[in-house]
């Protein structure tokens, strides 16, 4: 039986979050333990005793196998926190979702994502930008992630589509339940090239509640965060917080001050986003082309010594930084840099807490 099966089963328990699913885990050991543990041992571990009633209703009345079935009949495809496959991004927020659930792939190189969100009630202006700018992104091969909603998040999508670039669109409901369901067939495109993603588990409705904490996966997901038009209430504003509180830039489409769709933006701006005028402003300040030019140098070059010194070090099993140094006997900051280096190579990977494993490259790309 797959250990994800556990993971799933705990995801479809109101109340399990990311603290809760690690409490479980340092307390039982794996998840598959967890399940199976009682009553009491459950509430011994921290959890309020009503999360662990709903443990057992859960437990007694769902046919996990059953489910999980059913989601490997849909091509649905399971990423947890602790799998390699992980977005590194993702890993990186403050408690990142325990699991994903996603219908498409993604690479390697959608570490090189922005996100571009915004108003449904869009202006002609709004849209001209909008496809401006996903357009420049995917000529130059950065993943647009957005949130598959009416008007900016459509256009956004659907130019990176046009223009054969990658998008990720990240949905306030099971990826099996497609909001809004006009979508549909944009959903199926977004599919062939990139993915359909959420952390909430198939047959999930798209409640309004569930919206609002997507919004941190989308920013989540990205480098940066493009603001095109907002409210001031859109949800796009949501994420341009949440994208600040990660530590990721924020920019915002300046516009009219009688515009009721640029009042938040122009908000934004007022408030420290950076104005963005040309897309290729946003280029320069990542470095992008730069730092495309040296990974695609550092991987056409084969392991030097010290690298494949590292590299016979690492495992499918997660190892501490410190370990590395200790056993490599190099200092320190000479690990980093080669690990940095075997990242960008993708042979290896961080997995969290300064952990890193290797990765075959043949699995560059890992399909849904």
């Amino acid at each position: 039986m797959d250990s994800k099966i556990f993971w799933v089963g705990f995801n479809l328990v109101k109340g399990i979050g990311a603290v809760r699913m690690q409490a479980l885990q340092d307390y039982f050991g794996d998840l598959e333990r967890a399940w199976n543990a009682p009553y009491q041992s459950l509430c011994e571990t921290g959890l309020n005793p009503k999360i662990c009633e709903r443990i057992i209703q859960l437990r007694n009345q769902i046919d996990l196998e059953k489910y999980w079935q059913k989601i490997i009949s849909q091509n649905i495809q399971v990423i947890t926190r602790d799998d390699v496959e992980y977005p590194r991004l993702l890993n990186e927020i403050n408690q990142p979702p325990p699991v994903l659930y996603i219908k498409g792939s993604i690479t390697l190189e959608d570490e090189w994502a922005i996100a571009i969100v915004g108003t449904r009630k869009l202006t002609h202006y709004g849209r001209q930008a909008t496809e401006e700018f996903a357009k420049t992104l995917a000529d130059h091969k950065i993943t647009v992630v957005s949130g598959l909603a009416r008007g900016i998040d459509a256009v956004a999508h659907k130019a990176v589509i046009e223009a054969g670039g990658r998008t990720f669109a990240v949905l306030g409901s099971g990826v099996d339940r497609i909001y809004p369901s006009e979508h549909k067939l944009l959903a199926d495109n977004i599919i062939q090239q990139g993915a359909v993603i959420s952390d909430y588990a198939p047959g999930t409705s798209p409640d309004s509640g569930n919206f609002p904490p997507r919004n941190r996966i989308i920013s989540g997901l990205s480098r940066a965060t493009i603001v095109i038009e907002a409210g001031e209430q859109s949800g796009a504003l949501i994420t341009a917080e949440f994208a600040a509180d990660q530590g990721r830039d924020v920019y915002a489409l300046p516009g009219s001050i009688f515009s009721p769709q640029s009042k938040g933006t122009n908000r934004l701006i007022q408030n420290g986003a950076k104005p963005l005028i040309d897309i290729r402003d946003l280029l320069q300040d990542l470095q992008v082309e730069l730092i495309q030019e040296r990974k695609d140098l550092i991987r056409s070059n084969p392991l030097d010594m010290f690298e494949q010194q590292i590299m016979d070090l690492l495992s499918q099993e997660p190892l501490h930084v410190d370990e590395i140094t200790q056993m490599s006997h190099l200092p320190v900051s000479h690990v980093s840099a080669y690990l940095s280096i075997l990242e960008l190579k993708g042979v290896a990977r961080q997995v969290g807490g300064m952990k890193y494993v290797s990765i075959h490259e043949k699995n560059e790309e890992y399909q849904a």
